[in-house]
């Protein structure tokens, strides 16, 4: 994988396998959806005609966004008039599953454009770690499991695929560089595209007592390279290109940006939290004890989330992704079912306000 390779390349596994696949991503962002919910309540409304916009930011398959962005526009509509318009943008990668997204949208019963006819949504292929959307017209925005990816690969892994679990001194230090740049360009872009007195709201991986958590199935999968690689399923030099480009922050990493005074490029911390989030996965093992179930479920979220990633490093890898993703998931899954275990998921989650023009 080149040093400049994009987040979340092809292949993707289309016909919405991340929206089947992502239950620990759904109960992750349940604390921060209070969060949004609080800054639909305060963020200062738009005057007409300028459209109220709320953004949401790493869409992926849109079904994780049905919830954050339908509480939000439920809050709004108490606040301004009667039909008004509310445009909402969900951004994502150009190889995102834009498909999925839109009929995900239009068909699932727990989506925002069932019962309201005024609510407009849109798509935009570019990543956030540039300004996508025009200066000083987002009135909302909203971003979960995103800010962890990084805009590129800064160094191999030689050691690892997560870089967290490497003992490679210069790949940790290239990823810490590349997760500050990133997150610095993260904020300065939001700070342009959202309105004065807008919010953000912001939940992504973090670091708990320095831990990153996810150890069972990420030293699963990379055991089970090992395996693959004696057995000539992939070869070394393919392995050795396979990186995950995802960073946990710790409190400091999130808050650097606004020290000494609190604000950064306009925007300031109004909440910052940091908490494991619930492995529901885990609780429902300790109920059924059906270990396989509980290895089947963790697995199908590592290839909806990154497998595909993963992939990107396999010669010939568009003919051969199908073939890996069975082998990888298989493999990992038997692991997990050996050796139930409960998986942390530390997480942060973040209100961001936009400085107000004076009155």
């Amino acid at each position: 994988m080149s040093r400049d390779a994009p987040v979340r390349p092809a292949p993707v596994e289309a016909g919405g396998a991340y929206n089947r696949s992502s239950r620990v991503q759904a109960a992750g962002l349940l604390p921060a959806v209070d969060l949004f919910e609080a800054a639909a309540k305060d963020v200062e409304l738009p005057h007409e005609p300028q459209s109220i916009v709320v953004a949401d930011y790493g869409a992926s398959a849109g079904h994780n966004s049905l919830l954050p962005i339908g509480v939000a526009i439920a809050t709004l509509r108490k606040r301004a008039e009667p039909g008004r318009p509310i445009c909402v943008v969900h951004t994502d990668v150009a190889e995102n599953d834009y498909t999925t997204l839109f009929h995900t949208l239009a068909t699932d019963p727990h989506s925002y454009l069932r019962d309201d006819h005024a609510v407009f949504p849109s798509a935009v292929g570019r990543s956030f770690y540039q300004q996508i959307l025009p200066s000083n017209t987002v009135t909302l925005g909203w971003s979960s499991w995103s800010a962890q990816w990084l805009s590129r690969v800064p160094a191999p892994i030689p050691d690892h695929v997560q870089v967290a679990y490497s003992r490679d001194e210069a790949a940790r230090a290239a990823y810490a560089r590349q997760a500050a740049d990133d997150w610095i360009a993260f904020l300065t872009a939001r700070s342009r595209e959202l309105v004065p007195g807008g919010h953000l709201v912001v939940l992504t991986m973090a670091l708990d007592d320095d831990d990153f958590g996810y150890t069972p199935l990420l030293e699963g999968i990379a055991a089970e390279l090992a395996d693959m690689i004696r057995e000539g399923v992939v070869s070394d030099a393919e392995v050795q290109r396979m990186a995950l480009p995802t960073v946990a922050r710790s409190e400091a990493d999130l808050t650097a940006p606004f020290a000494p005074k609190g604000r950064f490029a306009g925007l300031s911390v109004e909440h910052l939290e940091m908490f494991v989030a619930d492995d529901e996965i885990w609780r429902r093992f300790a109920t059924d004890k059906d270990a396989k179930g509980f290895a089947t479920r963790w697995t199908a979220f590592a290839r909806a989330s990154v497998f595909p990633t993963l992939a990107t490093a396999l010669d010939d890898g568009p003919q051969r992704a199908g073939q890996f993703f069975q082998r990888l998931e298989s493999g990992v899954s038997a692991r997990l079912a050996d050796a139930p275990e409960p998986i942390k998921i530390p997480l942060a989650k973040m209100a961001l306000v936009k400085q107000s023009w004076p009155r």
